[in-house]
């Protein structure tokens, strides 16, 4: 389901009537919140999370602390609920074994990186990767959720987007209140290019309670030659749009481009729907990394992926709450 096009404008009509409904949802959360046990288990738990709904970066932003984290020398793991897969866990995902209708494309892509748990419960989770030689559980969303206590909580916002209207479910894109999740976190992280990183500084980022750190999400020199390529396009990511802004940015030359749902199934019907469209216009086959690895193999090898990795401006504030906690 793509977001309502009120969540990304001033307050109006729409968000004020369906704001006593954001109203319940906040409160929701914040009860579960308060009663949740927040407990332990015994190695730090870093939780890279959101307040807004849809697509923020998390999944690259999880990359690249895995990575950051295992030059210290720690033995991370990730622990995330694998949406969109059918195993509850916990279960160590193996890249090899598993296929994303199991544990989520998500938690395969991460797999990649660093010791990757799916778990329902994440609680479960934690412990399953402390019992399997973690000395740092990287919490892959979760920031509300209650069963595990945090030790740095890291908030992911899209800098083009900031936090929309500023108004809770349904009413607008927020999980729970700006103030009120800021209140949790110890580092806001803003992704996107320089216009949309001025935009959020200027606007929400001005007087927030926490650090704002900034990135953006590079493509992965590849050797690929997308100058001047024709191509079809298509993205199940949260803002399919930005992929398609970056082909373009690579000199991709976009003959067709679809946006479908987030983390919709990629079915062999459909992917023949898609390749038969390229034929037709002399297209190549574009997608995500993250959709890649929900391709079933007849497909994958002909379809070419574009990886993107996080780019941290400065990771002075990161590494200094790193250098407390670690």
């Amino acid at each position: 389901m793509r977001a309502p096009v009120f969540w990304y404008r001033p307050p109006g009509l729409a968000s004020a009537v369906l704001a006593p409904l954001g109203a319940l949802y906040a409160a929701g959360t914040a009860r579960r919140l308060r009663n949740g046990p927040r407990e332990r288990v015994g190695v730090p738990v870093i939780c890279v999370g959101n307040i807004n709904v849809g697509g923020t970066g998390k999944t690259p932003t999880a990359i690249a602390l895995a990575q950051r984290l295992r030059d210290r020398g720690r033995a991370v793991h990730i622990v995330t609920r694998g949406h969109g897969g059918a195993l509850d866990g916990p279960v160590l995902v193996e890249e090899r074994k598993h296929r994303a209708s199991e544990t989520g494309d998500e938690a395969l892509l991460l797999a990649a990186f660093a010791q990757t748990w799916v778990a329902r419960d994440r609680l479960a989770g934690a412990r399953a990767a402390v019992d399997a030689g973690a000395d740092v559980i990287l919490l892959d969303d979760g920031f509300q959720n209650p069963a595990l206590a945090h030790d740095l909580s890291i908030v992911v916002v899209d800098a083009h987007r900031g936090f929309g209207n500023g108004r809770v479910l349904p009413a607008g894109p927020l999980r729970e209140p700006v103030a009120r999740g800021l209140a949790r976190a110890d580092l806001v992280l803003s992704i996107g290019p320089e216009p949309a990183q001025t935009r959020f500084a200027e606007n929400e980022g001005r007087g927030l309670p926490v650090p704002v750190m900034r990135g953006r999400l590079a493509p992965l020199p590849t050797g690929l030659p997308f100058e001047g390529l024709p191509v079809l396009a298509f993205a199940g990511i949260g803002h399919p749009e930005k992929f398609f802004v970056t082909l373009r940015e690579m000199g991709a030359d976009i003959k067709a481009a679809h946006a479908l749902s987030d983390h919709q199934p990629l079915s062999d019907a459909l992917m023949a729907r898609i390749f038969r469209e390229a034929s037709a216009i002399g297209a190549q086959v574009v997608t995500t990394e993250k959709d890649a690895v929900r391709l079933s193999p007849e497909f994958r090898s002909r379809v070419l992926t574009v990886p993107v990795r996080l780019e941290i401006e400065d990771w002075t504030p990161l590494d200094s709450l790193l250098d407390r906690l670690l």
